[in-house]
């Protein structure tokens, strides 16, 4: 942990003011970040509810933060102690945001702009691998979590999408003769809601999986879950891939 750097209240909020409007609403030196946020306290509220299934100690783990928008979670990691803490997102506002807490607050993280898509470029595995309120946001998210378990996951993975649909998760048999398919239209099975074009007013907004599918990605990927803390949240442990999964890597343009 480094020192916090010395500014006054009006200065914090200067900063906090020209790096724009911020998701995260975060208490920097007695400023709040986003204090008009729709979910006031948002995410500091929310954790509270999941933050026992988290290891209390983390001296001498590393972090990586996907989709780490201004850090909240990054900077919780480094409070308990984590060693290495990387936090990424592909938006550099928020990463921005993201480097004035860790400078307002002194807890020492690293923030970089490369997204799920490209962990593989990192090199190195993380003990835990943070990875909330991003799969809802991609086109593509069966990869992500194809590609975390592949690149970046060693041990645990902290996992929270939003969901749509039934809340109870069904048990589907390992298979069904090609001539049934009325467990298809059980609300229970496990379902990713496409959005086309918007939902909630974000064009970013893509999947909507009910509780079934993301319990079934996770562990289409290789992630066991170990704790079901919140509706929308899992810890998990990464274990062996089961057949099928892994990661595709499209080729870009003509073979020779």
């Amino acid at each position: 942990m480094s020192a916090a750097v010395k500014m006054t209240q009006d200065e914090i909020r200067r900063r906090v003011e020209a790096l724009g409007e911020w998701f995260h609403d975060m208490d920097l030196g007695g400023v709040r970040t986003a204090p008009n946020h729709f979910l006031w306290g948002y995410p500091e509220n929310k954790f509270k509810h999941f933050a026992h299934v988290v290891p209390q100690d983390l001296t001498g783990k590393s972090v990586l933060d996907i989709g780490c928008n201004a850090g909240f979670y990054s900077l919780e990691m480094k409070r308990r102690g984590a060693t290495r803490v990387l936090g990424i997102d592909s938006d550099d506002r928020y990463l921005d945001q993201a480097r004035l807490a860790s400078e307002v607050t002194g807890l020492e993280a690293e923030f970089r702009n490369l997204s799920v898509y490209e962990v593989g470029a990192l090199g190195e595995r993380f003990d835990l691998v943070i990875f909330m309120g991003v799969l809802y946001h991609l086109r593509h998210p069966l990869l992500a979590l194809d590609l975390i378990h592949e690149h970046v996951a060693k041990d645990l993975l902290l996992f929270q999408s939003m969901q749509r649909g039934a809340t109870d998760a069904m048990a589907p048999a390992d298979d069904y003769p090609f001539t049934e398919t009325a467990h298809f239209d059980d609300p229970a099975y496990p379902k990713l809601h496409f959005i086309e074009k918007r939902y909630s007013n974000d064009p970013t907004n893509w999947w909507a999986p009910n509780a079934a599918a993301a319990e079934a990605m996770l562990r289409s990927a290789g992630f066991a879950i170990l704790e079901h803390p919140e509706q929308e949240v899992y810890l998990c442990r990464r274990v062996e891939a089961p057949w099928g999964a892994g990661a595709a890597y499209p080729v870009k343009g003509p073979r020779a």
